[in-house]
């Protein structure tokens, strides 16, 4: 009996051993964002609405509906462009997205799209980014705006979004 446990013992310490090996990917670096969009809405005393401040250098106070109406999930491609006098990001959303931003877009005129991004590792990497006006109907399924951020940030958001969004995709087709 005790030839059987130390067998057991040591077919238990191997299968450990390679299952470490086989399951450890220390060499491939990712790396993952997040991207709300929240729409500015007249205060509520419901709890639906929450009041921001948006921009580091010239903060603005803006009333925004709690909850996102898009997030990381409905992204598809998001990637800097170069813009007039910078960069801009350019979020592309899937069918989902695509049918949101056109339907907020379109029934918000004038009002604003508020967007909080977070990368890298730490929670303090995350802050609110814009606040781009509504100025017409977005039918196109893309959203870009210039981001209060560094152009290393915003490379750092897209390629994190975009590794969310081929992860996603991944999963969808299983």
């Amino acid at each position: 009996m005790k030839v059987l446990a130390r067998r057991f013992n040591i077919y238990l310490a191997l299968a450990v051993l390679l299952g470490l090996a086989c399951g450890c990917q220390t060499g491939k670096k990712t790396s993952n964002a997040a991207l709300r969009v929240h729409i500015e809405v007249s205060p509520d005393l419901t709890g639906t609405s929450q009041n921001i401040s948006v921009l580091r250098s010239n903060p603005v106070l803006v009333t925004i509906k709690r909850e996102p109406i898009l997030s990381e999930d409905n992204i598809v491609r998001a990637k800097v462009i170069d813009a007039m006098g910078g960069f801009a990001l350019e979020i592309k959303f899937d069918e989902n997205g695509t049918w949101l931003l056109e339907q907020y877009s379109a029934a918000n005129p004038g009002a604003h799209f508020v967007i909080f991004g977070q990368w890298g590792k730490k929670i303090s990497d995350g802050r609110w980014l814009a606040d781009p006006i509504i100025g017409r109907r977005i039918s196109n399924g893309t959203l870009a705006f210039t981001p209060d951020c560094s152009r290393e940030e915003a490379d750092q958001l897209a390629l994190g979004l975009s590794n969310v969004a081929k992860e996603n995709h991944k999963k969808m087709l299983k």
